[in-house]
Parts: C-alpha cells; structure tokens; sequence
C-alpha cells in the first residue's frame, strides 16, 4: 500500500432521476421521498431526495477506483448524512489518509461529500483493505 498520511482523492457524481430509479431496482428502496413529488413537499425535506446510498456509493467508487485503488474494499464505515442529496445535485467527495498500517495493506481514510453549492452532505471514515494481488 504506497498511501502517505494527508494523502487526498476526489471524484464526483452528478445525481439524476434516472440514476435513482435503478438504485430502487436494485435495492427495492421505493420510499417516496424519492418518487412521490406531492409526499416529499409535505416533509421537512420539501423535494424528491435521492437514496443514501447513491452518496456512500460514490465512496465505494472512489476508494476502489480512485484511493487505494483496484483490489480495496471497505472493513469497516461509519457514516453521518447531515443534510440531504436532491434530485439534480452534482456531489463532490474526497478523502484524506489519516493513517496506514503498510503492513496489513491497510489505511483509515476521513471522507466527506459535498453538493454543488459547498454544503457538506455526507460524512465520515471507514478502514479499508488493499489486495494488491500478490498473495
């Protein structure tokens, strides 16, 4: 694992109706915050609002991807959503190395996603693993 403390990645997302549509196909999440127009505008939330999940997957793809890099996969996340992702939004996410442990081909990683206008919308930390394929 060739990570240094401070370390930093980014990726971003722009979230789309359609985009939400195939998450629910996949996962079966239908709740009408994201379908029904008329329900979402009488909660707190006002809009259609996309599934968490499309924000935690762009951290999926960014450390699998992005930092470590192919091989990764998540151990351990721990996650916060202190404000909604819309329909239309574009999501910026980065991480930043707060430690490696080389040894075991691990590294805890600081994250956080932000919308198009700078509010943050996701975040957290999570131990990752790299399999570099050597073994």
């Amino acid at each position: 694992m060739e990570l240094e403390v401070g370390q930093r990645a980014s990726r971003e997302l722009a979230v789309d109706e359609e985009m939400v549509r195939k998450y629910a196909e996949i996962t079966g999440d239908y709740n009408p915050l994201h379908f029904d127009a008329e329900f979402a505008a009488k909660t707190r939330f006002g809009r259609l609002m996309a599934q968490g999940g499309i924000a935690t997957g762009l951290l999926h793809a960014l450390v699998a991807m992005e930092m470590p890099g192919p091989g990764s996969v998540f151990m351990r996340q721990s996650w916060s959503f202190p404000a909604p992702v819309y329909i239309g939004d574009t999501l910026r996410a980065e991480a930043t190395v707060k430690s490696v442990r080389a040894k075991r081909n691990m590294a805890e990683l600081e994250f956080e996603v932000k919308n198009q206008d700078g509010t943050v919308v996701l975040n957290g930390e999570a131990l990752v693993f790299q399999d570099d394929g050597s073994s």
